[in-house]
């Protein structure tokens, strides 16, 4: 299984899909998703840390996710 890392919490989020887990009896789900934000920036964010996003987020409340 591929991960990537999340831009605010910086930790291993897992990416599902791909060859290896078509071949797994217990496939892992995607954590994350990368998000385009209105203010132009795109970072890869896990679920937990999306869910914590005011509702028009900019890069900048990315970044104070990651200072919690």
């Amino acid at each position: 299984m591929t991960s990537d890392r999340c831009d605010a919490c910086d930790e291993d989020v897992p990416i599902g899909g791909g060859i290896s887990g078509f071949w797994s009896a217990d496939p892992e789900g995607t954590g994350g998703m990368t998000l385009e934000l209105p203010d132009g920036t795109e970072h890869f964010l896990c679920f937990e840390c999306i869910d914590d996003l005011p509702e028009a987020p900019t890069g900048d409340d990315v970044a104070e996710l990651g200072r919690r």
